[in-house]
């Protein structure tokens, strides 16, 4: 169960530690919220997890009871600390594989590459949600199912659809490899200390043929999107002789006008053209 409120604060007294805002450290204190995540995730039994940002380890303390193997990314020293003696029989029997890292440049932690079934359950670190599952979809290593505490604003963005403002490249990395399985609007009195912003859990399973992007073409529509108003046409041209005949054969076969601006694209249309690219 969570911490309360006061427990929490106290916890955090004793360690030493103030809740860092440039990490997004906001601790989870309603226990129901840990039951609706994990109801949600709906694992099966002794499936491996990926936690990013365990915390206190309220999170990490309901999925090792469960009897999941947990592989943990925590980037703050007092909170590891803190994890590796309050954990500290897990991580002797390897339950817990615990990692000191910026989850940004190590998305899977030390999950091992043999893994090639697993699943994310984790309350995000709000400062690095889009920095992090870009990092996660670049590894090629997708997870099954993500159930994520993230940012609303985040959410909006990562299933924004195409001719809407927040729709971005993250969008269609993401959609092309997982599709939305639920939501969960989450009141900012669920965290110490209560966040500015609202906040949802949202779970995501991956597709039956999910497509990860190659990092090329991940870096083209990134620079495609940086000048979003521009008109695909006039974009092309900053590309090299290759990349500008690609995109115009691509243009035709898919019967996209080239005044046509980056949001107005179908997911299903960018993987024809990075699989043509390949």
């Amino acid at each position: 169960m969570a911490l309360s409120p006061s427990a929490t604060v106290e916890l955090l007294r004793k360690l030493g530690h103030l809740p860092n805002k440039k990490l997004g450290q906001n601790f989870l204190i309603d226990g129901n919220l840990v039951e609706k995540s994990l109801s949600m995730a709906d694992l099966p039994k002794d499936l491996p997890v990926l936690e990013i940002g365990p915390g206190l380890g309220t999170l990490t303390g309901q999925l090792l009871d469960l009897g999941h193997p947990v592989y943990a990314v925590e980037i703050d020293r007092r909170l590891e600390a803190h994890l590796q003696k309050h954990f500290d029989s897990q991580i002797q029997s390897g339950q817990l594989n615990l990692l000191r890292e910026d989850a940004v440049k190590k998305p899977l932690g030390n999950l091992p590459s043999s893994i090639d079934r697993y699943a994310v359950v984790a309350n995000l670190p709000y400062a690095i949600s889009s920095a992090w599952m870009e990092g996660l979809l670049g590894s090629m290593q997708l997870p099954e199912r993500m159930v994520m505490m993230l940012q609303k604003e985040a959410s909006d963005r990562m299933l924004a659809q195409p001719g809407s403002k927040a729709f971005n490249a993250l969008s269609i990395f993401l959609q092309a490899c997982f599709q939305e399985a639920g939501t969960h609007q989450v009141s900012g009195q669920c965290f110490h200390p209560a966040p500015a912003v609202s906040s949802v859990l949202l779970r995501m399973d991956k597709l039956a043929k999910p497509y990860p992007f190659p990092k090329d073409v991940r870096m083209l529509i990134r620079r495609i999107f940086t000048q979003r108003r521009k008109q695909l046409g006039s974009l092309i041209k900053n590309e090299s002789k290759r990349i500008q005949d690609c995109m115009n054969v691509w243009l035709k076969r898919q019967n996209i006008c080239p005044t046509l601006r980056p949001e107005k694209i179908q997911v299903k249309q960018w993987t024809d053209l990075a699989i043509s690219l390949e």
